[in-house]
């Protein structure tokens, strides 16, 4: 069982983040203008979004979690592009879709090419391209041993 299949990510506001995911490429099947869960098909795995309050409810219905969006919680999510053209275009989609770059993409010292974005409820996602990466035939990307 070695996989993920839904990352899910507590938001704010549901129809916003909906807007901003559909603004930036992702790609739904949900019709419903106010759903009351989205989930967006990726190559590899499914992102969800979940109200924050019923994510922290259905960890622990008496006793959620404390909620501090924005803060940071020692997880990011990445992105994989195929050029440095791939990623800076990416991160002027986003920021035109009401994102903020925390780091402008830039030369990085593990030799690739990566900057950084907060999404609208303050997840850090990473925007990157190396030229030594590999995709298979579901363009995912291939890490191979060093």
């Amino acid at each position: 069982m070695n996989r993920i299949n839904v990352i899910a990510l507590g938001v704010k506001d549901l129809e916003k983040s909906l807007g901003f995911y559909k603004g930036i490429g992702f790609k739904t099947y949900e019709q419903n203008s106010r759903p009351a869960v989205v989930f967006f098909d990726n190559q590899g795995t499914k992102l969800e979004l979940y109200p924050l309050d019923k994510l922290a409810e259905d960890i622990n219905p008496r006793c959620p979690p404390e909620i501090s969006p924005g803060k940071f919680s020692g997880i990011t999510l990445a992105i994989t592009m195929k050029s440095e053209q791939e990623v800076d275009d990416f991160m002027n989609m986003v920021v035109k879709n009401g994102g903020v770059v925390v780091k402008k993409p830039q030369l990085v010292f593990w030799g690739g090419y990566s900057g950084y974005f907060q999404d609208i409820d303050g997840y850090y996602w990473e925007v990157a391209y190396s030229k030594h990466w590999k995709f298979d035939e579901n363009n995912m990307l291939v890490i191979e041993p060093s």
